[in-house]
């Protein structure tokens, strides 16, 4: 298919071409697309009315015809995996790609896969079909095969976590995450400490694990093993087990918990075994909404911003496409603190 197929496509579709804004604007073809591309050549009157008209009758260019013309697709792929991202992480994260991507020729397309695929299935497709110019992923893990796979392609990506490789990502602090949450829960009197972590085949399992495990040692607090489940595992999973612990002589009377979802599971098990949150056991949870004080006001929270992630994570995949190093699009999000509710009774 060639430009001019592509254009005749269009007309026969109804869609508004290039040659409806010649039409509607009185200018010519190439003018009309200079315009649209904010050529400096162009007066900044005619980009204008130009852009203008193109928004009111919806204009949009045909993907095809970019590709043929410039070999982009304007496309940047967000891979997630239907099954384990909670629904406000992949809002928060769309927003903040769109946010980032709204004034630039780029679209973005959310590409799925399930559990029963293999995470490097929907990379392969995108790479071998050309479909998108740039690619983020999340649930990275070290050394990530993903990762290789897109660096020995030279296709440009990022990852909403680290893999110990050198590329572009986002990530947010889980070891200042863990080890903030130890320090609080020791500060009020908290000694015996569980944690419930992320997934061990992901990076940030490592982190937070040696946050945990570092602060536990700094401020003399133990810990009470909770690792036979993760906050991948079922609410009711996490809810039986922690009130199997909670049952036990030798209890957690503090709990760092690495998903708020997670935490609602807990709070529920600790409940299920007769114990009162803020009396007999405190919680200190990630969280990426101001939702968990409405559910029970005495846990303890820690922000994490997924906007924030998204935003970033957009930039240097832009960055990379458009010719920066790598490894100078990294950026890492700190924690501000633990949050106590502050509401009035």
């Amino acid at each position: 298919m060639d430009r001019d197929q592509t254009e005749k496509d269009d007309e026969a579709s109804g869609r508004p071409t290039l040659k409806t804004l010649a039409f509607m604007t009185g200018l010519g073809v190439t003018t009309v697309s200079r315009a649209l591309k904010d050529a400096p050549e162009i007066g900044a009157e005619t980009r204008r009315r130009v852009q203008l008209v193109a928004r009111q009758i919806g204009y949009r260019p045909n993907r095809a015809g970019v590709r043929l013309r410039t070999g982009k697709t304007n496309v940047i792929s967000l891979v997630l995996n239907t099954e384990r991202e909670i629904m406000s992480f992949v809002s928060d994260i769309i927003y903040g790609v769109s946010e980032v991507i709204a004034d630039t020729p780029y679209h973005l397309i959310v590409t799925p896969y399930s559990r029963t695929q293999d995470p490097l299935d929907p990379i392969r497709y995108l790479v071998e079909t050309g479909s998108a110019d740039g690619v983020i992923i999340s649930r990275t893990q070290p050394n990530d095969p993903r990762a290789r796979y897109m660096l020995e392609r030279g296709i440009p990506f990022a990852t909403h976590g680290r893999t110990g490789l050198i590329h572009p990502y986002h990530d947010f602090d889980n070891y200042a995450f863990a080890a903030d949450s130890v320090r609080h829960l020791a500060g009020i009197g908290r000694r015996r400490l569980a944690l419930l972590a992320p997934p061990v085949e992901l990076t940030y399992h490592g982190h937070t694990l040696d946050g945990f495990t570092d602060a536990l040692s700094e401020v003399g607090a133990s810990e009470i093993p909770f690792n036979t489940v993760s906050v991948d595992h079922s609410i009711e999973q996490i809810r039986m087990r922690t009130a199997q612990l909670m049952r036990r002589d030798v209890r957690p009377d503090g709990f760092v918990s690495s998903a708020a979802a997670a935490t609602l599971a807990i709070v529920a098990g600790i409940e299920d075994a007769g114990l009162k949150l803020g009396r007999d056991v405190d919680v200190v949870s990630k969280q990426s909404s101001d939702l968990l004080h409405l559910f029970r006001r005495e846990l303890l929270v820690v922000n994490e911003n997924f906007r924030l992630a998204g935003a970033e994570l957009a930039r240097s995949v832009l960055g990379w496409i458009g010719g920066a190093a790598p490894g100078s699009l990294q950026s890492l999000s700190k924690p501000t603190g633990v949050l106590a509710y502050r509401g009035s009774d």
